[in-house]
């Protein structure tokens, strides 16, 4: 699993506008926001990303929707 930043994650057309399941998140301190982080899962369900994770037993993961940041 590769790090990425939350840019590459956000600017990348396979991932945006997707649900990204992360694993071993850094966070920005004073916003609380992922910074960066392994991409475990990604779907564009919800509830299926969910699904998939309770069976791998991925209990310890940060679930973003990766979106362009408003210019």
């Amino acid at each position: 699993m590769d790090r990425k930043s939350w840019d590459e994650i956000c600017e990348s057309h396979e991932l945006q506008g997707r649900w990204v399941a992360l694993q071993g998140c850094a966070y920005d301190q004073s916003t609380g926001h992922a910074k960066s982080g392994a991409v475990v899962d990604v779907d564009d369900d919800l509830v299926e990303l969910c699904a998939r994770l309770k069976l791998e037993q991925r209990g310890h993961c940060a679930i973003l929707l990766a979106t362009t940041h408003a210019a």
